[in-house]
């Protein structure tokens, strides 16, 4: 860079970064929505209630953990509730794919349409107006596992014992699809193609014989492992993470929470460095014409840009999405509403934002008075972007160009508001009279202002100074904390800034955290 910025530049800046944040914001509206629906799928199947739609599952996976055992039969109990887990969480995960890939039919367990313990199938799907879909009914069978076979080596061929025995032929006969552990799947398909052809060259033997009746048994066989083979699916669901649900429902259901968050954060990423990167390069393109930046120094800025960038949208999608689920099945109507926008989105754009600007402040790069206007400023402009990227999005519901334009209207429209006055004197045709009348208005309101920030920057540095130390430590430990992937350590620092403020520390562990967002009760922004 050549010399230092003047404040002109500086504003510019500011402006700049302003409506990247808007832009971040707006364009992350559909697919935080998305994923968050998405996620919400694995909250409901952990609490087993669906506070959006009113429904109560017959089973959500913290019920059937918390279920009795029989110490006498503590295996087979296990592996029972293993079974409903999976159920629970099959559909729970197939259900999730079907948001994010903007699919209506859902998949339900005949338990929680009122068909308890059906004959037939375990699970349905529903067509987008909650009508049973023909030929979808399906059986889930986690088979195979034996006590005494730790490996489970021979699961698969257990399991195809049972789908071959008289007791499963009425699922056979109905033509149900089976659902199996995605782990047993290409070993009961191995299992079943070996005793297709040993039955085949039997078939073969007999007939040469001619032995037509044990050929006619022989070939039934053959047709029924056919069949199997035709109806068999491999589940969402493998046996440990049966196994996993039933014995950690909590850790299960974060985990799969993680993995949606994971891939929109990604998403997110990518729109905000191909957006970053429009703004860095004009931005450095012009700077470099202007004489202000040299080209070398242009092209660090700009990579340093896209990583910054590539950095605040994974951490808004994925910090967002996670939000996003928790509040579409929050018990209070106020917060689902509010998850319509992309409030949640906007919340972590807002702490990224206010962390910059609370450094500024502590570097000396701006006053009191200064620290507390971009807060407010940016707070305002962001949560007018929220609410403007969902209007934009029902308007032109295309996937980011909606929210993107949307919430760049908002940050207009709110920056606008700021500027009012200002607008008025240099664009408004007023009489020369009431021109002179209003600029003595404003001098004098130009003295009050001065004195009133004076007074105000005074106070807020004797309020400020004497946690000064607490803030520079705390922002130096989250740094280390986000350098080393230290959670614990991350809230620690951070609850130590509420603390200094006057206020309470709202859980003190990752695994505090873990819990409250998924009790299901009830919390205030």
């Amino acid at each position: 860079m050549n010399g230092e910025k003047n404040d002109g530049e500086k504003k510019e800046e500011k402006k700049n970064e302003d409506l990247l944040n808007a832009a971040i914001i707006g364009s992350s509206h559909e697919t935080i929505q998305r994923y968050g629906s998405a996620a919400k799928q694995h909250y409901v199947a952990y609490s087993g209630v669906d506070n959006e739609k009113g429904q109560t599952l017959a089973k959500g996976l913290k019920q059937i953990a918390n279920e009795k055992v029989n110490p006498n039969y503590k295996f087979q109990n296990h592996q029972q509730q293993m079974g409903y887990g999976a159920e629970v969480k099959d559909a729970a995960r197939t259900n999730s794919e079907n948001k994010i890939k903007g699919d209506s039919t859902r998949k339900v367990r005949t338990d929680d349409l009122g068909r308890v313990n059906d004959p037939v199938y375990d699970t349905v799907m529903l067509d987008g107006q909650g009508n049973v879909i023909e030929g979808s009914g399906a059986q889930m069978k986690f088979l195979g596992a034996s006590q005494s076979d730790v490996t489970g080596k021979g699961d698969a061929a257990r399991a195809l014992n049972k789908l071959q025995s008289k007791r499963f032929q009425k699922y056979i006969d109905a033509n149900a699809k089976i659902d199996v552990p995605s782990n047993q799947y290409d070993g009961i398909v191995s299992e079943i193609n070996k005793r297709t052809q040993k039955n085949m060259e039997q078939l073969e033997y007999q007939k040469q014989a001619g032995n037509a009746e044990q050929a006619q048994r022989i070939q039934e066989k053959i047709d029924k492992l056919n069949k199997i083979k035709k109806n068999l699916r491999k589940s969402t669901v493998s046996s440990d993470e049966a196994r996993f649900a039933r014995m950690h429902p909590m850790l299960s259901t974060a985990q799969d929470v993680a993995k949606i968050s994971h891939r929109a954060g990604m998403q997110v990423a990518k729109t905000s460095v191909i957006i970053g990167g429009s703004f860095s390069i004009v931005n450095n393109i012009v700077a470099v014409c202007e004489g202000r930046e040299d080209p070398d120094d242009a092209v660090k800025n700009v990579a340093k840009d896209a990583l910054v960038n590539l950095s605040d949208g994974y951490a808004t999608g994925f910090t967002g999405t996670v939000i996003e689920g928790a509040m579409q099945n929050s018990k209070s109507e106020y917060i689902r509403t509010l998850s319509k926008t992309n409030i949640a989105g906007t919340i972590v754009t807002a702490t990224v934002t206010a962390t910059k600007t609370l450094s500024r402040y502590f570097n000396g790069e701006i006053d009191g008075v200064e620290c507390m206007e971009a807060l407010g400023e940016q707070g305002t402009d962001m949560i007018a972007s929220a609410m403007f990227s969902a209007i934009g999005q029902a308007a032109i519901p295309i996937p980011v160009v909606g929210g993107l334009i949307g919430a760049m209207v908002g940050y207009a429209l709110s920056s606008a508001s700021y500027s009012i006055l200002l607008g008025s004197l240099k664009e408004a045709k007023l009489a020369h009279e009431e021109r002179i009348a209003i600029e003595n208005a404003c001098e004098e309101h130009i003295k009050m202002i001065r004195e009133y920030r004076a007074q105000m920057n005074s106070i807020i540095n004797e309020y400020l100074s004497e946690t000064t130390e607490i803030f520079n430590e705390s922002f130096t430990g989250i740094k280390n904390a986000l350098s080393i992937g230290d959670v614990d350590l991350l809230i620690d620092k951070s609850n130590a800034i509420t603390e200094a403020l006057g206020g309470n520390k709202p859980f003190k562990t990752m695994d505090e955290f873990n819990a409250r967002m998924l009790s299901g009760d009830t919390f205030k922004l």
